[in-house]
Parts: C-alpha cells; structure tokens; sequence
C-alpha cells in the first residue's frame, strides 16, 4: 500500500498492521510516525492487475537440497502466476484496450520464463560449485584422517617454535581456567592464559609454579596462552596429578631448630632471640611492637641470617600496605623473594597478594619442602579486609568488623610443622599501642593464635637498650622440644633470675652485656653457668 492509503485509515487500523509486522512499542508512536514505520517494516511489494508481486529474499547461504526446492517451488509460482495472467486476459476479450494490456502481460510472462531459466542455469551451476566444494572439504578431512601423524609435526613445529615462561598460576574463583602471575602475582598484560583442559591433565591448583612453551596473543586476544607444560614446581607435570592437599597433612609441634646466630658478633638480637624465643620449622609466631621500636629491623635481620645459615629454606617477605622505600630497602638488604602491596594501592591489591603467597607457600609444603613467610603485618592486612568484605552487620570494638579476621586467621594459621615432611613457618608482626582501639582489637584476637611470641618494649628503646625485647613477655611454647639440655638450663635459669629481681630494664641490660662479652652463644652458656655457679657459692656462705 502507499503512503496516501495509510493516511486515509484510522490509528486503530494503522496499530493493527503494525502488530502483523511485528513493530515494537506501537502506542508511543503518532499517527505520521506509525506510518513511516509500517513503510519501512512492509516488504516491497508490487500491484499488477490486483495481484500483489511481493519480493522474496532468500538466505545467502543453502544447502544443495534446499536450494533444489527453492528453486523448483518459485517456479511453480510464476507458472501459476503466468497461468492466472492468461485466464485474465481471456476473461476481459470485450475489452480491446484491456487486451493490448493481456498481450503486454503475456510478453511479460515470456520474459519472466526466460528469467527463470537463467535462475535455473545459475541454480544448476550453484550446485555444482557446491559439490566441488563438499567433496574437496571431503577430501581434506581424509587426508586430515588418514595422516594424524601430519598434524602432530604441525604442533611439534608450533611449539619447537614458541618461548618457554613461567609464572604463579592463579585459577579464578568464578571459571576454571586461570592465569600465570609475572609480576609480584598482580594482574599484568604479561599475564599467560591458562585452559581449563590443561589445569585438569596435571591437577594444577592456584599457587603452582608453571613454565611452559607459550605463543603469541592473536588478534582480538589479549593475554599469551599457555601451549605445553614442561615443569610443574620445578617437577616434571606427572607428579603433581597424585599429590595430596595441604589441609590432609598432619601438623605437629616445631621439633627442628632454626638458628638465627651467624658469625657476626655484633648481631644481639637474634642472639637473644635463640635464647629466650627460639624459632623451630613450622613455627607460628608474632612479634609484638610499638611505632618505632626497631619491629622492620628486626625482621630484616631475621630474614637474612635464614638465608644465610639455611639456603635451602624458601624465603618470602611478604609486605603489606608499606612504605615503598621500605620495600626497595627490604630487596636490597635480603636474598629471598620480596612480595609487597604499598600503602598507595587498593586494600583489593593487598588480600590478593596475600592470598596468593599463601597458596603458593601450600604447594611448596605439599612437596615436603621448607617454608618461611616473614610478614609485616598481620594488623595492616587485617585492616584491608575490614574494607573489601561483605559488612556482616556487627562491629567490634574500634570499628573492625568480625568478618574481617577470618582470612588473616586463615593465613596465620596455616603455619605447621607437617608430619609426613616439610613445615610452613610464619613470623607476622603486630601494632599494638598506635592510639587505634582497632589495632589493639586484632592483636587481642591473634593473641593466643600463636605458638611463639616476641615483645618490643618502647621503654627499652628509649633508654637506648638494642634489641628492646622484653624478654619477661617473649617465649616459645613447647620450647623444651627443639632446646639442648644446656640451653634449656640457662633459659629457665635467666627467668628465674627475671622474676627474682623483677626490674626488667636491668636484667635486660645486664644479659645484653654478658651477650656482646661473649663471642657466641656457645661462650655466653659457659659465662652464665660460671657466673651462676658462684652466685650460688656466695649465697651459701
């Protein structure tokens, strides 16, 4: 119909077409506008004699049979249509002028039969294109087929090819394929994808250490892909189908010595430290300090004599919402591996890369090997889930959701010596008297969580007395397991000598006077028993 038509019909009438073609939110339309739309959503079509020529679009793409049936269906209408045409023309012979219109019609027919059998021809030599074509897909995939082995020295080529990598696997919670951390184990666009077949095969899991032969991003790709998996944690990819999970493995109390004493003299605190508070592999402890009282020195010096006196030992330092200039210090100064979230990143930054070392210290412990995380600190990373969880409705005191703890517990409590071989050792540091009842709120709930704590005391530090430990508040739980006989004497013989005199300031002094006497531990025992000794003496006289 043409526009003049439309226009002389009612809006009813006009919504009622428009439902037949299917157009979309009719009522907002005005009449004009109604219009305009059936106009663009009516086919083309033609008006002859009162019959209605409508075009027909066919699909682009048809299989042989169907473009057979097409083909032989549209004839059949245009001979109807030329049939119906004749009987027309017979019906109006009273007519003469009507009769030069039949005959016009009747050419027109002939033209239409000519048109269709060049659509036939064209038809014919369609389906012939697309036999030739069929039988050559045929033909590949036969080939494809019969020499498999064609394919594989295409792959073999692909991969002799590519790059070898390697990176820290994360698999995303909500899919199954995952990603190679490169860079401090945060997203990065030298990340290499992962597929989920490939984390199936070999029972990958987030925290393994993968390298692999890797090929470019294609286009409209983003990441690498990983193609063949040459090493899993430094293992061939078969071991790590049948290893068994973290969580099943037995822990057990620390019964093997850490040693913090080197050959430097000068180094009292970790001196100190393999009296008072020895570490063990597979221990879970806390240094408790105030602002300033030497907690990053400290820890410093405890990551470099691990590294020195056990270089077997895998070291992380993980730092959490720190001072950048502290973490390039921290690289510089150790040999282990530095992981780090600075303050001026999102609190999202500092779970992720918490999560992720803690993961990946899992799968080194699954292999039987020796861990330790150093982490500064636990209080920080407690803070940072107060800001990225859920709000769970309820509030502690200072503000700390409850909620918040549950991954920093997570985290500190994976800490264990394993029965059936390797140990995860822990050492976290806590604030406590910053002037936030927040950070006194974590401390309170780490408090017993651990099996070995260590107090810095500001007073010490502002009397000058280096290490500030307070060695009346520091201990080892079940430290007679990983003590020698000699040093258990001398370490219940210095409490009993604490508690006696009860000025914490000079017996502190006192026995960090006797240790820079002394050239080592071993000297500073045989000191102590000879001073002892004769204290005992004099007191029975």
């Amino acid at each position: 119909m043409t526009k003049q038509v439309y226009e002389g019909m009612t809006l009813v009438e006009l919504k009622d077409i428009a439902k037949k073609l299917e157009i979309k939110n009719i009522s907002k339309y005005k009449k004009k506008e109604l219009i305009d739309e059936i106009l663009k959503s009516s086919p083309n079509t033609v008006e002859k004699e009162g019959v209605i020529l409508r075009e027909k679009i066919s699909s682009k793409v048809r299989s042989d049979n169907n473009s057979v049936i097409s083909s032989t269906t549209t004839n059949n209408n245009r001979t109807n249509f030329n049939n119906n045409t004749v009987n027309n023309s017979g019906f109006n012979n009273n007519n003469s002028n009507f009769n030069n219109n039949s005959n016009n019609n009747s050419s027109f027919n002939n033209s239409n039969r000519s048109f269709n059998n060049s659509n036939n021809l064209s038809n014919s030599v369609n389906n012939n294109f697309n036999n030739n074509n069929n039988s050559d897909n045929k033909i590949d995939a036969k080939n494809n087929e019969e020499n498999p082995a064609l394919k594989q020295e295409k792959l073999n080529n692909m991969i002799s090819e590519s790059n070898s990598a390697k990176g820290i696997l994360e698999i995303l919670e909500n899919n199954n394929f995952g990603f190679l951390r490169c860079k401090n184990y945060l997203t990065s666009s030298e990340d290499i994808y992962v597929s989920p077949s490939q984390i199936r095969r070999f029972n990958l899991r987030t925290g393994d250490e993968v390298q692999g032969k890797v090929r470019e991003a294609k286009e409209g790709e983003k990441f690498k892909a990983l193609l063949f998996v040459e090493q899993v944690n430094g293992e061939h990819p078969e071991k790590a189908i049948g290893r068994k999970y973290f969580e099943t493995l037995t822990p057990i109390y620390p019964k093997e010595r850490l040693r913090l004493e080197t050959s430097d003299e000068k180094d009292l605190s970790s001196r100190l430290m393999d009296i008072i508070c020895p570490i063990g592999k597979g221990q879970r402890g806390i240094i408790v300090a105030p602002p300033k009282a030497g907690k990053t020195t400290l820890l410093k010096k405890v990551a470099q004599n691990i590294s020195t006196n056990y270089p077997d030992i895998k070291l992380i330092v993980l730092l959490i919402d720190e001072r950048p200039e502290e973490v390039t210090d921290m690289k510089r100064s150790i040999k282990g591996e530095v992981i780090y979230s600075t303050f001026d990143e999102e609190p999202q930054n500092h779970a992720k890369v918490s999560r992720i070392v803690l993961e990946r210290a899992k799968r080194m412990v699954e292999q039987g090997k020796d861990v330790v995380i150093l982490m500064d600190s636990i209080t920080r990373l407690s803070r940072a889930y107060n800001l990225t969880i859920t709000p769970t409705g309820r509030t502690l005191s200072g503000g700390l959701d409850p909620g918040a703890l549950i991954m920093p517990k997570k985290f500190f409590g994976a800490a264990r010596n394993i029965e059936e071989g390797g140990s995860l050792t822990i050492l976290a540091t806590a604030l406590v008297d910053t002037g936030s009842r927040m950070d006194d709120m974590i401390f309170e709930e780490f408090k017993g969580t651990g099996n070995m704590e260590v107090h810095l005391d500001r007073k010490l530090q502002e009397r000058r007395i280096f290490p500030a430990i307070d060695i009346y508040k520091s201990g080892t739980r079940k430290e007679d397991l990983i003590f020698s006989k000699e040093e258990k004497d001398v370490a219940y013989t210095i409490r009993k000598v604490m508690y006696r005199d009860g000025n914490i300031e000079d017996v502190t002094e006192n026995l960090i006077g006797m240790l820079s006497k002394t050239s080592d531990n071993k000297e500073f025992i045989n000191v102590f028993k000879k001073v002892e000794f004769e204290k005992r003496k004099q007191n029975n006289k």
